[in-house]
């Protein structure tokens, strides 16, 4: 969607919470990154850009300058200046960036120099507020920016960008007008049931109105939800003690997270980290070595600990060391796991000939009955085939995108976000269609007529104009500050 103009319906709504007359200021990149960008927005943005940058400017539409920032006595910061200018700007506002590469104590002092002119924090997303209650964008929309930013795969992406393109905006809109279509032919009908005009017949309207429910329903079934990014899949790495768990958990993460020795029981507590993969991310976790008869309270505890972890995870990796001459400790841990789904490994490849290497595979896969993932995580063999397996079974869970679990769809790739409030929305107008179409069937026009107003209303309120100043605040108080 372009931000150069405002949209033809772009009259300022009303919000006490939001006002729109004074100007807002705030951080918009992660607190841990020298390359700092500050945001912002209102009638004053230029006025207090010329009190602290040079050169000195007056511009129309758009504008980069490059120049430097003078913060009260100090000396100058380079940076670079992106201007938007009311009203083709994202706000619909003045709108200014000043980009520098600096430390925290900097952009601390620069922050507290635009605050002492006068300039206030921007609230939560406040940004984005300020753009919809412009009429720069819908309020789907302005919920499609957040979601973007809390992505955690490309299909979730995907459907934000789609959220944000106005794809629920756009379908809501022509069902809802389709149900005042149908509702205004049943209740002509009402109003003229003395007479022998008939508009529209019970069987047209139930097939209508099944043809609004079903996209209704695809919509729903298709879409990926604010809520699912909230919680990763998890996937346990399990096995005996020293059968390279660690290793393998630092290689598949590519850092350091677990202390790897030759030293059985090393790790002792669950240690986990964020995995990418093409298609979802997922909490990677290592835990203790599952011995089956503990030496101590600790071994006890530990272990306690694990299988706790691998019960409650989606994928366990069961990792066996090729090495080894005797697998009988392995069998007994194997018993212990019961994994939703299971991914063999067999690890420390590299420590075998490869005529040894396959009479050991082979004997692994017979005695376990299953097929097992040779790798080394020390030469990094087979570590992106596994990864891929990880995505893969992922993938196959319905973890992985917004389908069905079947594997990557074309509906996947078709799905629009919706947060909690889009699918309460779209399931009332369902369940109200779906009474209105039983009243039909049972020859009671007029409860039906008073059902689909309510559906009508419920899919109304995804874009309704006067917003409960609570609701603006839950939507954008998820947002950051910044944004």
């Amino acid at each position: 969607m372009s931000w150069s103009a405002a949209s033809k319906d772009s009259k300022p709504r009303e919000s006490r919470m939001y006002q729109l007359n004074d100007t807002i200021v705030a951080v918009s990149s992660p607190t841990f990154s020298q390359a700092v960008i500050v945001r912002i927005s209102g009638p004053r943005t230029i006025e207090s850009l010329n009190e602290i940058f040079s050169p000195q400017f007056t511009t129309e539409g758009r504008a980069i300058v490059s120049g430097s920032i003078r913060i009260g006595a100090g000396p100058q910061t380079d940076a670079r200046l992106y201007l938007f200018l009311a009203p083709r700007s994202y706000t619909g506002q003045d709108v200014a960036e000043l980009h520098l590469f600096t430390n925290r104590s900097v952009t601390e002092a620069l922050m507290g120099d635009l605050l002492g002119k006068g300039l206030r924090m921007a609230r939560p997303g406040e940004f984005t507020a300020r753009a919809y209650l412009n009429g720069k964008m819908d309020l789907s929309q302005a919920e499609a920016v957040n979601e973007i930013i809390v992505s955690s795969n490309k299909f979730q992406l995907e459907a934000s960008h789609r959220l944000l393109a106005g794809r629920l905006a756009r379908t809501t809109a022509k069902i809802a007008e389709q149900l005042m279509d149908c509702l205004s032919l049943i209740e002509a009908g009402l109003d003229f049931s003395g007479q022998d005009i008939q508009f529209l017949t019970a069987e047209q309207a139930v097939e209508r109105l099944t043809e609004m429910r079903n996209e209704l329903e695809r919509l729903k079934s298709g879409s990926t939800s604010y809520e699912q990014v909230v919680d990763l899949p998890s996937v346990g790495i399990a096995g005996a003690p020293n059968a390279g768990k660690s290793t393998l958990l630092n290689t598949l993460l590519g850092q350091p997270r677990s202390i790897v020795s030759d030293i059985r029981k090393t790790t002792r507590d669950v240690l986990s980290g964020v995995l990418n993969l093409p298609h979802c991310r997922c909490v990677l976790f290592d835990c203790a070595g599952l011995a089956p008869e503990p030496a101590d309270i600790l071994d006890e505890l530990a272990r306690e600990a694990a299988t706790e972890a691998l019960r409650n995870s989606s994928v366990v990796l069961f990792c066996v060391d090729l090495s080894k001459p005797d697998y009988s400790e392995d069998s007994a841990v194997r018993r212990l796991i019961e994994p939703k789904a299971l991914i063999p490994v067999a690890t420390k490849s590299d420590l075998l000939s490869q005529d040894v290497l396959a009479r050991q595979l082979n004997r692994l896969n017979c005695l376990f009955g299953a097929d097992f993932l040779q790798t080394s995580a020390k030469t990094s063999a087979s570590i992106e085939a596994l990864r891929a397996a990880i995505d893969g079974k992922l993938v196959e869970l319905g973890l992985g995108h917004p389908g069905s679990g079947r594997g990557v769809s074309t509906e996947a790739h078709d799905a629009v976000a919706l947060t909690a409030r889009h699918r309460r929305a779209v399931l009332d107008a369902v369940d109200n269609i779906n009474e209105a179409v039983s009243q039909l069937e049972a020859g009671d026009e007029e409860i039906a007529a008073m059902t689909l107003r309510a559906a009508q209303q419920a899919l109304s309120e995804i874009e309704q104009q006067q917003l409960d100043e609570q609701l603006l605040h839950r939507i954008f108080g998820r947002f950051c500050i910044g944004k």
